[in-house]
């Protein structure tokens, strides 16, 4: 059993040693390499357990591809526990119990105990929660609320509001300054684990541990790591954290999100949104509020039952994986990508912008061309699918769980072609 997952543990692959884009490998190999690597890949069987076809697709980090055991999964719930069953699910089928029995099954995904996860609503309404909850939390006379400056802009928007609510002022820091600028102003610190336009992984340990010496708590967004890397959010007490579901772990278009609150502060958990759902005794319908006790403090209105069972079952594809195989795989197929980039792809054409550092580097890599809207849109055309972000940014996401080696060459191979002779 694997301590961080709860579950089976496969034998994790080597990474190779990071890639040097100045040192390019030999192409003549690439295909071969490619096949070796694939051969041994530990986790080339669970690729199966998705509905995938012959495009390359390398955008899971903003839409995971669809688990095969979804579609059978929705059907019985709208034709039985829906059509038939009705009002009965939310007792007989668990529909009541699904945020927070699904919160535990991304638990260990996290590195988080069961009953401190729960499940529902947007990342963003999750933000809001968690950022006033921790300026509330905080102790002594705190004014000030630091925020990733390159973070997501919706967590920038959410933050900069949660701060006027609690009469704070926002702070945008660079992730990196973030446990210096720490101090005894700092309620609450909102940090990104991975920057999603350049793949960054910071560092959560150490801006976790200084922001808690300074006396504050720290929100972290896990949207682009949790599924494609351990978080270790116990480990390493986190106060607080939030992520989305659709992306590596392939719940679905706006399949809700979830909030993490570490046990010994949900009793003091004061949410701004403290909706009936949220109650301690929900159908008793009283006119004042008492929370709830546990993780469904977290929660607020009627579960989304659809999307939250599609997810649901969205997670079978991990029984019998290891979030640390999960990781082994990410920087093997990240640095044979850059590799394969750096072979087949015309000198300076690109520039690479996620650290090569295995330490510094999430589950994307991030390549900066000026024309990169209209690159993108020529690898799509030829079955290569990642995406851009302005002004100048080409991503491509590798979600270890259905993305093989091959694939990587084939971007890079297809990336190559598109800009071969076009300056």
């Amino acid at each position: 059993m694997s301590e961080r997952t709860g579950t089976k543990a496969t034998t994790p692959t080597t990474p190779a040693a990071p890639a040097d884009p100045a040192d390019p490998a030999d192409p003549a190999d690439l295909a071969g390499r490619a096949e070796r690597l694939d051969a041994a890949d530990e986790l080339a069987a669970v690729r199966d357990r998705f509905v995938l076809d012959d495009v390359v697709y390398l955008d899971g980090n903003s839409l995971g591809a669809l688990p095969a055991g979804v579609a059978p999964r929705l059907r019985d719930v709208v034709a039985r526990e829906w059509g038939e069953l009705r009002i009965r699910s939310w007792e007989e089928s668990g529909w009541w119990t699904a945020p927070e029995r699904v919160g535990d099954r991304i638990a260990p995904l996290l590195g988080a105990a069961p009953g401190q996860v729960v499940v529902g609503d947007s990342t963003s309404v999750n933000v809001f929660k968690a950022v006033v909850a921790a300026v509330r939390m905080a102790v002594g006379p705190r004014d000030e609320v630091l925020v990733d400056a390159a973070s997501f802009p919706t967590d920038g928007y959410v933050a900069e509001s949660a701060a006027r609510m609690t009469g704070c002022r926002i702070r945008p820091v660079p992730a990196a300054e973030m446990a210096a600028a720490a101090g005894k102003r700092t309620a609450a610190a909102l940090v990104n684990h991975v920057d999603y336009r350049t793949g960054r992984l910071h560092d959560l340990p150490g801006i976790t541990a200084a922001v808690h010496a300074a006396g504050g708590l720290v929100v972290w967004d896990l949207c682009h790591s949790a599924g494609a890397l351990p978080v270790g959010l116990d480990e390493h007490g986190v106060d607080l954290a939030v992520g989305c579901t659709y992306k590596y772990l392939n719940g679905g278009p706006g399949a809700p999100a979830y909030l993490y609150v570490r046990r010994a502060l949900q009793p003091h958990f004061d949410s701004p949104l403290p909706g009936w759902n949220s109650h301690r005794h929900p159908f008793a319908m009283e006119a004042g509020y008492r929370a709830a006790e546990g993780s469904a403090r977290g929660r607020v209105g009627t579960p989304e039952i659809l999307s939250l069972l599609a997810l649901d079952s969205a997670l079978d594809v991990w029984g019998g994986v290891d979030i640390e195989a999960v990781r082994a795989k990410s920087l093997a197929l990240t640095d044979f990508f850059l590799e394969c980039v750096a072979a087949l792809v015309p000198a300076g054409a690109v520039e690479p912008v996620t650290p090569l550092a295995h330490a510094d580097r999430g589950s994307q890599i991030a390549l900066r061309r000026a024309d990169a809207d209209r690159v993108m849109r020529a690898l799509i055309d030829r079955g290569v699918v990642g995406d851009y972000r302005p002004p100048d940014l080409l991503r491509f996401g590798f979600t270890p769980l259905y993305t093989r080696f091959a694939d990587a060459l084939r971007a890079a191979r297809t990336l190559g072609s598109v800009l071969e002779g076009s300056g």
